[in-house]
C-alpha cells in the first residue's frame, strides 16, 4: 500500500464531493456517497443536473479506480468521511480509529485463522469501516453482513464496499429488530454507548432494564449472540465501564450463561480526550456441545498505537496466547 496513492485518490475524492455539496446544495456527506456511486459506475447519474454530469465526467478522466489496492481506497475514503463528520453533529456520526480497526483485524485473523470460510456481521456496521478493515486482513472466503440505521451512513458503506470490491449485503434497519440472515461465524461491531429508547423493543430482550430505558450496549450484545453460531466468536469495542454501571449485574449473568469471555484488551487512553470515554476491545465465545473458556483468558492493556516497540512487544505475547489457546493448552 502506498501513502502517496491514498492522498491523491482522497484529493480526487474531496474535489469532486465539494463539487457536488456546491452543485446539489447538500451535506460533505450526502455528497460523498455521490461521488463513491460515481466513480464505481464510471459515469454519473441521468438524473443528476447536465451542468453537473459534464463536470463530473470531466473529473472522471482525472481517475482510474482499478490502479489502486483496497486498502489504499479504503483509507481514502475514510479521510473523506472524517472531513464530513467534522461538520456532522450527530453522535453516532463517528467512526472507528484506523489504528483500532487494524488492530482488530489482526485479533480477527488470529481468531479465524485455519478457516477457509467464514460469514462475518457487524451489526452497527456505520460507513463499513470497520467491517471492510476487518475483511481485507482476512487471508480466507468471507461472506460478510451489515446493519446500519442511519440513510446517510448505510449509503457511504454500500459505495465504500463497492469501491473496496468487498461483498457485503446491508440490512437497512433498527439492529434490535429481528433480521432475515441465518447466524453467523463471527460477529464484530463497535457498540454505540447509551439508552435504547424503543422500551417495547426492549422487552422482548433478556437484558431489559428492570425500570427506565435499557442499555443499547448490552442489547446489542445480546442480539449478536442470538445470530451467532454456537462456537463461533464476538468482538466488541465496549465502555471501559461495561462491567461496572447500575445494569453490569444482569449482564455478567447473561454472559455467564451464554458465553465465555476470551479477552479483554484495554485500549491506549491516549486514544481519548477524557479517560471516562475510554473503551476496550472485548472478545466472545457463544457456547456450544464443543467451547470451554479459556484457562486463562487474554487480559492486557495495550500500549499506544505509536509506541511501536511496546506493540511489537505486546503482540509478541498475544501471539503466544493464541497459540497457547488453539492448541488447547490453555
Amino acid at each position: 500500500m502506498k501513502q502517496e496513492n491514498v492522498e491523491t485518490l482522497f484529493q480526487w475524492i474531496d474535489e469532486t464531493s465539494l463539487t457536488i455539496e456546491n452543485d446539489m446544495n447538500i451535506t460533505y456527506l450526502e455528497a460523498l456517497a455521490e461521488t463513491l456511486d460515481t466513480i464505481f459506475h464510471g459515469q454519473p447519474y441521468d438524473d443528476l443536473d447536465e451542468a453537473l454530469q459534464t463536470k463530473l465526467t470531466n473529473q472522471l478522466v482525472k481517475v482510474n479506480k482499478e490502479e489502486y489496492e483496497r486498502e489504499e481506497v479504503r483509507k481514502a475514503v475514510q479521510l473523506a468521511i472524517l472531513k464530513g463528520m467534522k461538520d456532522a453533529t450527530q453522535q453516532q456520526h463517528l467512526i472507528t480509529p484506523d489504528s483500532v480497526a487494524m488492530f482488530m483485524g489482526y485479533v480477527a485473523s488470529k481468531i479465524l485463522e485455519g478457516k477457509d470460510n467464514v460469514k462475518v456481521f457487524d451489526p452497527v456496521a456505520g460507513t463499513a469501516n470497520l467491517l471492510t478493515s476487518v475483511m481485507n486482513q482476512l487471508d480466507m472466503n468471507v461472506k460478510a453482513y451489515g446493519s446500519e440505521v442511519d440513510q446517510t451512513l448505510i449509503q457511504l458503506a454500500v459505495a465504500n464496499a463497492n469501491l473496496q470490491k468487498n461483498q457485503i449485503e446491508f440490512f437497512h434497519q433498527d439492529s434490535l429488530r429481528p433480521f432475515l440472515m441465518e447466524p453467523v461465524d463471527f460477529v464484530i461491531g463497535d457498540l454505540p454507548v447509551g439508552y435504547y429508547p424503543d422500551d417495547i423493543q426492549a422487552a422482548k430482550y433478556q437484558l431489559q432494564a428492570k425500570e427506565g430505558h435499557s442499555y443499547a450496549h448490552h442489547l446489542l450484545i445480546e442480539q449478536s449472540l442470538n445470530y451467532t453460531n454456537e462456537e463461533g466468536y464476538l468482538m466488541f469495542i465496549v465502555p471501559n465501564f461495561l462491567f461496572d454501571s447500575d445494569q453490569s449485574q444482569a449482564l455478567n449473568e447473561f454472559l455467564r450463561e451464554r458465553a465465555h469471555i476470551v479477552g479483554m484488551l484495554q485500549l491506549s487512553e491516549s486514544l481519548f480526550k477524557d479517560e471516562k470515554h475510554g473503551k476496550s476491545i472485548l472478545i466472545l465465545q457463544k457456547k456450544g456441545k464443543g467451547s470451554k473458556p479459556p484457562k486463562q483468558a487474554l487480559l492486557a492493556k495495550l500500549p499506544s498505537f505509536k509506541n511501536p516497540n511496546a506493540m511489537a512487544d505486546i503482540l509478541s505475547q498475544m501471539n503466544q496466547w493464541f497459540d497457547d489457546y488453539k492448541s488447547g493448552k490453555l
